[in-house]
């Protein structure tokens, strides 16, 4: 007998607007075959799209790439989503954004900013994102967002260089008055499964984060909320990924397919549609 049971809607879309970044992070979660200007997805395509998930049930909206703030367009499309009744996101290295953008951004109804870092230290936050200046930049967009009243939260991306400066990457974040911190072990896929050797910390340097995590949270309570990501390496079973493939989430990439997630064109034998035919 056929299960006729109702599938729960996922609520969130993470809609990838382009690959490219000035950045060179060697943990990029994007594949190692980076899609090209001219494959994305046109304005209009994009509003249809978040009109078509909004009535799938879909209520907010990841804005990410590479790094949205190379599209002349990301003002436009941000309204585009925030018409379609969506939270609007803005996940963003900072650099690329200007603060007459930001602005702009946040008149268009941007709800939320997700601005990473690579380091508590500039010159080591400079190196691991390959472009220099940018602690710096990103520390200017930050008190902006804080400045025009936008919640921000900062996305701390650990591995083997900077593992052992968890509490320092906290501290910044409050410097930097972030309502929330996310400290994200790398996940291991696309350019970081090709750069794993260089970027896998240790065992002991893992279990030693975590226990960390739980003093930093009692120590920080109140003051900022403290997620983690942690590596599936070293966990004794692998977690759902993204909570289970299209259960909470969509991923729509820069030339249209919708993907479970992340990696899953990385598996053979998959096909995926695409929004410009469906």
């Amino acid at each position: 007998m056929a299960d006729t049971r109702a599938l729960a809607a996922p609520i969130g879309l993470l809609a990838e607007l382009t690959h490219r970044c000035p950045l060179g992070c060697p943990y990029c979660s994007n594949p190692l075959a980076l899609e090209g200007r001219e494959d994305e997805l046109d304005t209009a395509t994009w509003k249809r799209v978040f009109n078509e998930a909004a009535q799938l049930g879909v209520m907010q909206v990841h804005l990410s790439g590479g790094e949205p703030g190379v599209r002349r367009d990301l003002v436009e499309i941000t309204a585009a989503a925030r018409a379609a009744g969506l939270y609007t996101n803005l996940i963003t290295s900072a650099v690329g954004i200007t603060t007459r953008t930001m602005r702009e951004l946040w008149e268009a109804g941007l709800d939320h900013v997700q601005v990473s870092i690579q380091d508590s230290d500039a010159v080591s936050s400079d190196h691991i994102a390959g472009y220099r200046g940018a602690f710096q930049r990103k520390h200017a967009l930050a008190s902006e967002v804080v400045r025009l009243g936008l919640p921000l939260t900062i996305n701390a991306v650990v591995h083997r260089a900077n593992i052992t400066r968890i509490g320092e990457m906290v501290d910044l974040a409050i410097a930097l008055k972030a309502k929330r911190i996310e400290i994200a072990h790398v996940q291991y896929y696309g350019w970081a499964l090709k750069n794993r050797a260089a970027l896998m910390p240790t065992r002991d340097q893992v279990d030693h984060a975590i226990a960390q995590l739980e003093d930093l949270r009692r120590v920080h309570r109140g003051r900022i909320v403290i997620d983690a990501v942690l590596p599936d390496y070293y966990a004794r079973f692998p977690k759902p990924c993204v909570g289970g493939w299209g259960r909470r989430s969509l991923n729509v990439a820069p030339s249209g397919r919708v993907l479970p997630c992340h990696a899953a064109e990385s598996i053979p034998g998959l096909e995926f549609w695409n929004v410009r035919n469906h």
